[in-house]
């Protein structure tokens, strides 16, 4: 038997609620891989799958949250894992429409798992996770179209966040200049610790302009907000220089004109973790083991357990969790 946190669907209500339980492996849905399984952490999904609705993601209950997660290969009816291989999974809608890592074990169709790159721990992966493996398909998706240190600074947007901390620590690591936005005054001291070089108020960037372009200021930008503040960083950007858009905090519309698309050359460029193909998981996940400081990761890292997370779930949609959230699942 183990423990896992599992979401229970009240039927006179109709919501939701997690407590944790003890499981069989014969209650685990069907999958290649049992991993045993270390570590998860808290990712903005992670809120809403815990949510009392499940966020529109949740598929059935009961559900056992968690989208990503680190451990050690129990059992493999798959030629490509053996028992005690260290594995990492992120992403293909594990934790949202199949059964996730906040449980001490967990059965995973072989596709979905990636190795661990030498040189982390499953600690350390879960330090990163999708928020930080998306930070790393950012940085390498604006070097791919041309962003080098060079050419100026880079915008960071939501960089107290999970993304925008791992982004800004690969980024200042690689000599990058690095701006970060923020709407919390206190974070400025953490920030620069990561490697930011400025940093740039929230409200600055967050309210809409009559005009589709600005002074050119940003070489690149690694979004995590969207909505209006997407929009004034789209009229800024340098000639032929990109955004990678990774996520919506501040809401899904994009009030916008294609002035910058069609004057500047800016590139917008969409930035998906979860159906990632193997070869770039692989080419990202051995980029953060060697161009993400490990020292700076461990300065994001807020420690917690089965217990917490659901309160932790709640804190992450009202924007009140700072860098990235390790859930050790055996403590």
């Amino acid at each position: 038997m183990f423990n896992a946190l599992v979401m229970d669907k009240e039927e006179e209500s109709g919501l939701a609620t997690g407590s944790i339980k003890q499981l069989s492996v014969d209650d685990l849905p069907h999958g290649d891989v049992t991993v045993a399984v270390e570590y998860s952490t808290v990712n903005y999904k992670d809120g809403l799958c815990l949510s009392p609705k499940g966020g529109g993601l949740v598929r059935a209950y009961p559900h056992v949250p968690g989208i990503d997660y680190a451990g050690t290969v129990e059992a493999s009816s798959d030629d490509r894992y053996k028992p005690g291989d260290k594995v990492v999974l992120t992403g293909w809608r594990v934790g949202e429409a199949h059964w996730g890592g906040y449980s001490q074990k967990a059965n995973a169709r072989a596709d979905w798992l990636v190795p661990l790159p030498d040189g982390l721990t499953t600690r350390q992966a879960m330090a990163v996770g999708t928020a930080g493996f998306t930070a790393m398909l950012a940085v390498m998706a604006l070097e791919d179209h041309g962003l080098t240190p060079d050419r100026g600074p880079v915008l960071v947007t939501g960089a107290a966040g999970g993304v925008g901390s791992v982004a800004t620590a690969i980024l200042g690591n690689l000599g990058y200049e690095v701006a970060a936005v923020t709407g919390r005054p206190e974070t400025g001291d953490y920030l620069k610790s990561l490697g930011a070089t400025t940093i740039v108020p929230r409200d600055d960037l967050n309210e809409t302009t009559k005009r589709p372009l600005e002074s050119e200021t940003w070489a690149g930008c690694v979004d995590a907000v969207g909505g209006a503040m997407l929009a004034r960083v789209l009229g800024q950007m340098k000639y032929g220089c990109s955004v990678a858009a990774v996520g919506l905090a501040g809401g899904a519309a994009l009030p916008a004109t294609v002035i910058p698309f069609l004057l500047r050359g800016v590139n917008l460029l969409g930035i998906d973790s979860v159906m990632q193909p193997y070869d770039n998981r692989v080419r990202a996940w051995k980029r953060i083991a060697t161009d993400l400081p490990m020292d700076k990761l461990e300065a994001m890292v807020q420690p917690a357990g089965l217990s917490d997370l659901p309160q932790l779930g709640a804190d992450i949609l009202k924007g009140q969790v700072k860098g990235r959230v390790v859930v050790d699942v055996n403590a």
